[in-house]
């Protein structure tokens, strides 16, 4: 198990809060985030690492996708 490390594009709001849109794969392959749940600082506990923990449902299936400044990455 690790990361694997990912583009993203993310949404701000007025207090710039962030909110992640879009996952971008290596692939060429986009995944719509279609509602972040959950954003928490957290580690993670299968990959290793720190950072801010979105919970992010992206259909049929929920996954953590966390920011480890400056980089984005999903556990594998």
């Amino acid at each position: 198990m690790g990361k694997m490390y990912v583009s993203v594009s993310a949404e701000f709001d007025k207090d710039g809060n962030m909110k992640p849109s879009i996952i971008h794969l290596e692939n060429g392959c986009d995944i719509k985030i279609k509602r972040v749940k959950n954003v928490t600082r957290a580690a993670s506990l299968r990959a290793g690492g720190q950072g801010v923990r979105f919970l992010c449902n992206i259909g049929r299936q929920d996954i953590f996708l966390f920011f480890e400044d400056p980089k984005w990455f999903i556990e594998t």
